[in-house]
């Protein structure tokens, strides 16, 4: 019996919840009384493999061919499945990432197994395994209990702590055989410039009250607090800001320490994204605003002079 940590890497370097991942499957194992094997997917990736040791990794399968290059949900199937079975995984650890809820799913069909999804807590009592995630729109808190051999957990990305754990972190590189996939990779374009919104540790975001497409002053406050930008979906409706931007229950769950909220009225949908943030400041002239129910802190005024203010502030502090 064995806990499985799922990595996920991109162009040869982790990301942020691969970290959150590898340390809460180690709590999981540790609570278990079993060890923990990190599986790293891709092409040339051996080298960055020992790195997880430091985050409680005992052993790193390296699962390193031509064919994991990039991220198609049907080749890493094949192989984590396969993997999973050699191991007699009992619990596999995965990141709830857009590619990880793609593959997640996948393989709870492909294994028979219980999956909880987007989960912010994981708890063992007595050798079972249960789950915290949101449901319904983020409205409960649903503690859940997975049955069977094996079982899957998706965590929320920055729901859980990363903790360094050293131990051995061995590498071992693996014959894989990601079989004859149906789907064939065209293409990616990323926007290496900007703070991925899932995996950052503060955003800014702007609403229907920012009025249009200029978000100068949201831009200017996310650049002082080093936050990523993000919009409610009536602003990327109007085309103010790209898709990508977009939090809530149509767009990206985001869990950041702090969330400024800037003329964001606070729809059950736009809630239903960004509810499980650390800390969440509220902007809005609308004293009525549902936005100001989850909020921390908040402020009722006319973000056009909140903001600066709140941006220059900051800038005296820190100088």
């Amino acid at each position: 019996m064995s806990v499985l940590a799922i990595a996920e890497q991109r162009d040869g370097t982790f990301r942020k919840v691969t970290y959150e991942v590898v340390s809460e499957a180690r709590r999981v194992a540790d609570s278990l009384g079993t060890d923990l094997a990190a599986v790293v997917l891709g092409s040339g990736v051996e080298a960055i493999a020992g790195e997880l040791g430091k985050y409680g990794a005992d052993k790193v399968l390296v699962a390193d061919h031509p064919a994991l290059a990039e991220q198609i949900t049907e080749p890493y199937t094949n192989v984590i499945a396969d993997i999973a079975g050699k191991q007699s995984a009992e619990v596999l650890v995965i990141g709830a990432s857009s590619q990880g809820k793609d593959l997640a799913a996948r393989l709870a069909a492909r294994l028979n197994a219980g999956l909880a999804m987007d989960c912010v807590a994981v708890t063992v009592e007595g050798g079972n395994v249960a789950a915290t995630r949101p449901m319904y729109g983020g409205k409960v808190l649903a503690e859940v209990a997975l049955n069977g051999s094996p079982k899957i957990v998706a965590v929320r990305p920055n729901a859980m702590s990363i903790t360094e754990n050293p131990k051995d972190g061995s590498v071992e590189k693996l014959d894989v055989d990601p079989g004859e996939g149906r789907l064939r990779f065209v293409e990616k374009k990323l926007e290496t410039e900007k703070v991925e919104l899932t995996e950052a540790d503060v955003i800014v975001s702007g609403g229907r009250g920012m009025g249009g497409s200029d978000y100068t002053l949201v831009e200017g406050l996310a650049e002082v607090l080093g936050a990523a930008v993000g919009a409610s979906r009536s602003a990327v409706d109007e085309g103010w800001r790209p898709h990508s931007d977009q939090v809530g229950q149509t767009g990206k769950t985001v869990s950041p320490n702090l969330y400024v909220a800037c003329g964001i009225s606070g729809a059950i949908q736009h809630l239903a994204g960004m509810s499980s943030s650390k800390v969440i400041v509220a902007i809005n002239k609308d004293p009525e605003a549902p936005i100001f129910s989850k909020a921390d802190y908040g402020i009722v005024g006319d973000l056009f002079e909140i903001v600066p203010l709140v941006t220059e502030e900051i800038k005296k502090r820190k100088g």
